[in-house]
This record gives structure tokens, C-alpha cells and sequence, in this order.
């Protein structure tokens, strides 16, 4: 009496669990090839754009070295900079201009333009308190600029959100 191997029930579940392993490494090779970006319509995003479009390279090294520079009224080192101080020290080392020291005496001695015309490096004024110009900032490009804000430090911010557009005083170069 010969006896023959049934094989019919092997290769069955050979096949489903090769299907199963096919599968599964698919499933796994495919999340992996999932790309994950940063929505590029973020605040952080378009402020990093600001800083990429720069033309000046020695400005974009004066602000990726002075960003997160905690705010101290009346400092001028990385120990804490004023909104004023941080325009000085930035249009003195940039540009060779040497400005006044305090926000209202800057916004004195620049020539008026519109901000729909400014240009890297030109200077935005604010006016949080009242009448008087009490805050500076530096132009970038697109609508951002840089400034030393009394709760974040030197930050890279954008000029057209509404906080900044009611107390926005005045803008120019200083040229």
C-alpha cells in the first residue's frame, strides 16, 4: 500500500500566510514614505520665510544671533535689549548709521514712507501708549520685521496683524 502526502491543506496556508507577510510589510513600507510637512501658512513658517528672503546675509546672522535676547528697558547687550537699543545696535553694525538712542528720537530722523513701500532695513514705529512713538522695529520683507517685544525679546513678527496695524505711528528710512 503506497502512501501519498496530502499537500492541498500545506499550500493553502502557505499562500495565506505569505499573503498576510505581503501585506503587512506593504502596510509598513507605505507609512513610512508618508511625508509630514509644516503648514507653510503658519506665523512661524512665514517669519521663517521673511528670514530666508533676506538680501542682507550679515543682517540675517545680527538677528539669528540676537533672537530669544530676553526685553530689559534701557539694555544693550545679550544680557537684555530695549526695543530702541536692539534698532541701534542693528542699523549701527548692518548699515554704519548711527542712530538716536530712544524710539522717538529715531523716529525723528527718518525720511517718512509708506508701508507699502519700505525696504530691508527701513524702521517701523509704534505708538502702544498714547501719542508719543515708544516702540521700534526693523523692516524685513512681506510684511515681517524684527524688534526686541517686552514679553517675548528680539522676535521676528509680523507687521500686518491687526495689534500692530491700530498703534503703527509711523515708518521710513533712515537714509
Amino acid at each position: 500500500m503506497e502512501r501519498t502526502l496530502n499537500l492541498k491543506p500545506f499550500n493553502f496556508r502557505l499562500k495565506i500566510n505569505l499573503f498576510f507577510f505581503v501585506a503587512v510589510i506593504f502596510l509598513l513600507s507605505s507609512c513610512g514614505a508618508r511625508r509630514y510637512t509644516v503648514k507653510s501658512d503658519t506665523k512661524a513658517a512665514k517669519a521663517a520665510d521673511a528670514m530666508a528672503n533676506l538680501k542682507s546675509k550679515s543682517l540675517y546672522r545680527f538677528i539669528t544671533d540676537w533672537t530669544g535676547v530676553k526685553y530689559r528697558f534701557g539694555g544693550l547687550d545679550k544680557n537684555g535689549i530695549d526695543c530702541s537699543g536692539f534698532a541701534f545696535l542693528l542699523e549701527k553694525e548692518i548699515y554704519g548709521v548711527t542712530l538716536p538712542r530712544i524710539s522717538r528720537d529715531q523716529a525723528n530722523v527718518i525720511k517718512r514712507k509708506n508701508v507699502d513701500n519700505l525696504k530691508e532695513g527701513d524702521l517701523v514705529f509704534f505708538s502702544f501708549g498714547g501719542n508719543d512713538v515708544d516702540h521700534v522695529g526693523v523692516y524685513l520683507n512681506n510684511g515681517f520685521f524684527v524688534h526686541a517685544s517686552t514679553a517675548r525679546g528680539v522676535i521676528v513678527d509680523d507687521l500686518t496683524l491687526p495689534a500692530y496695524q491700530r498703534v503703527l505711528a509711523k515708518s521710513g528710512s533712515v537714509n
